[in-house]
């Protein structure tokens, strides 16, 4: 008997009562023999490498759901980072080259496409600023289309230059957005120290060190986490670290077995298995009630950062025991918007700002759909960027920050997103200034641990 009853029921709960999925299936495509001069014919390039490759994706994806009774909740396409690929044409806005990923993402029924990104951590080429710019543009006339700059790494520094600009352009496209609460910066990501192979939106894309194309997996699972943690009310921390580390392994196993099947049937190589506790708005589907029945009264209070970071370790741990193809981030999200724990810890003040500014250090990503005061200054909202990118450069992470100035709204207002973005109480910010600070500009260097050569 290959498995026992015990283990079957086990398998469905998880599946059924625990809301266990495979979040993601992204196919990553490099889009760089698709340069030309003309942008016209770059794009169509374009559209005809995606619809060559990523054609059968969706209908692969719901096959294996059928087949496995394994829910797979979106289907995905990662590009090379847009600004690469356009660089060489003549063009001066990049905004057409989002519409056309969106048209194309609706005719083949993909729920996004990441790569609409820019790797600027240590300068600007003339492509990355022609991107930067067309952001707010792309994002307010697209609807699955999502946009990613990289700022700073743990090698290169952080560059305020960039960290200033893109203050700006989340404001702006918060500002185009403002009929569906700033929506559009939902889709966008500032990071430090950005994964190449990442499954999770916004900020997935194809790197350039990436292969011609791959299939990405991101699973998550916070329900099931919970559900094992609350069969052990007396468990000391290390058998909660048994727990977890068991339950990681059983869950990557499962993505692994998706993820290497939808490689294989689309003809491509299976490239990553991120496992990444990504929770949604759901009831019992949080990061922040993980926390919780570790013996939290609630989110944020003190202990909260030591029992994320107990999390985040056990998870990678247990996945890394499970799969070498273990990657992306891994870990644990802790989105405001779309983990229903952490949006009522914000709404009854158990978690601020500066407390999630601290939880991300130990985290697998960081700042993840918050609301903000729409008033919030665009120098704001770029200090707010260099603060999470300095913990992720020192710490040599991914730290990333998501944030919504929420337009005409003030703090402990609403927003709401819709869908797996949920929504979320607005979250105020200090009144201090740092324009100064911010407008100074140039790069902070890269710590003197960086250098191992």
């Amino acid at each position: 008997m290959l498995f026992t009853p015990v283990e079957i029921k086990e398998t469905v709960d998880m599946f059924l009562r625990y809301k266990l999925d495979i979040r993601a299936i992204t196919l990553g495509v490099s889009l760089l023999d698709c340069a030309a001069s003309a942008g016209a014919e770059t794009r169509r390039r374009i559209r005809e490498k995606l619809f060559r490759l990523a054609g059968p994706l969706v209908r692969t994806g719901r096959e294996i759901e059928l087949e496995y009774g394994i829910p797979i909740i979106n289907k995905r396409v990662s590009v090379t980072p847009l600004a690469l690929v356009a660089a060489a044409s003549d063009d001066t806005d990049y905004a057409p080259y989002a519409v056309l990923l969106d048209e194309i993402a609706g005719e083949l029924g993909v729920d996004f496409v990441g790569g609409f990104s820019a790797l600027v951590q240590k300068g600007f080429s003339e492509g990355d600023r022609k991107l930067i710019d067309s952001i707010p543009r792309a994002l307010s006339s697209t609807e699955r289309v999502c946009a990613s700059v990289n700022v700073a790494s743990t090698k290169s520094g952080v560059n305020m230059d960039a960290v200033r600009r893109m203050g700006e352009v989340i404001k702006e496209t918060a500002e185009k957005t403002a009929a569906r609460d700033g929506l559009g910066c939902a889709k966008l990501v500032v990071f430090c120290n950005a994964p190449e192979d990442n499954p999770f939106m916004a900020g997935a894309f194809h790197g350039p060190g990436e292969g011609e194309s791959c299939l990405n997996v991101g699973v998550s699972g916070p329900g099931v986490v919970r559900a094992a943690l609350e069969e052990r009310p007396d468990a000391d921390f290390d058998e909660i670290a048994e727990i977890i580390k068991k339950t990681a392994f059983k869950i990557t196993r499962m993505g692994q077995l998706v993820g290497m099947e939808a490689a294989k049937r689309l003809g491509v190589p299976f490239g990553i298995l991120d496992l990444s506790l990504a929770p949604t708005p759901e009831v019992g589907d949080s990061v922040a009630r993980i926390l919780e029945t570790m013996g939290l009264e609630a989110a944020g209070t003190h202990g909260t950062t030591a029992a994320l970071a107990l999390l985040t370790d056990l998870v990678k741990k247990g996945g890394v025991m499970a799969s070498a193809r273990v990657g992306g981030f891994s870990g644990a999200f802790i989105p405001v918007s779309e983990d229903e724990g952490m949006a009522a810890a914000v709404r009854s003040g158990a978690i601020s700002l500066d407390k999630l500014e601290a939880m991300t250090s130990v985290c697998s990503v960081g700042l993840d759909m918050i609301a903000l005061p729409g008033d919030t200054s665009a120098a704001t909202l770029s200090a707010i960027i260099a603060d999470e990118m300095v913990i992720g450069m020192v710490n040599g992470k991914t730290t990333a920050v998501r944030v919504i100035p929420v337009p005409g709204k003030k703090a402990g207002d609403w927003a709401e997103f819709g869908g797996l973005l949920g929504g979320a109480p607005i979250m105020p910010v200090h009144s201090a200034k740092s324009d100064v600070f911010i407008a100074r500009g140039g790069r902070i260097p890269a710590p003197i641990h960086s250098f191992r050569n």
